[in-house]
């Protein structure tokens, strides 16, 4: 199990947790939202919550509450500059689907 972050990933979490007094990595997620099922949240950590999987890469710390973890095992979070617009970009191989306006998603095990 696994949550993997880009070099520029890294570098843009970084900046973040230089600028959030008390932050101590990324936290990372879901929640039951939009028309497909899931929505990914994405904080910076100020706390450890129990149960929490902990990844980390190059320094930087990705955090996991345990009922996010099945759908979002596998993501590879990268972060995406085009032109004016930066965001965070989550490749998910446990996603079979999506809404067409890109916010929410569903899992293999859902659609099954």
């Amino acid at each position: 199990m696994a949550v993997t972050l880009t070099p520029s990933a890294v570098e843009r979490v970084r900046q973040f947790l230089a600028e959030t007094p008390g932050g101590i990595g990324l936290r990372f997620g879901v929640r039951k939202a939009g028309c497909s099922g899931w929505a990914y949240v994405v904080d910076i950590a100020t706390s450890v919550l129990a149960g929490d999987a902990v990844f980390e890469q190059d320094g930087v710390t990705v955090r996991v509450d345990a009922d996010s973890l099945a759908q979002v095992d596998g993501t590879v979070i990268d972060f995406v500059k085009t032109g004016l617009n930066q965001q965070f970009v989550f490749r998910n191989p446990r996603m079979a689907a999506e809404c067409g306006c890109g916010e929410s998603f569903t899992t293999a095990d859902q659609a099954a």
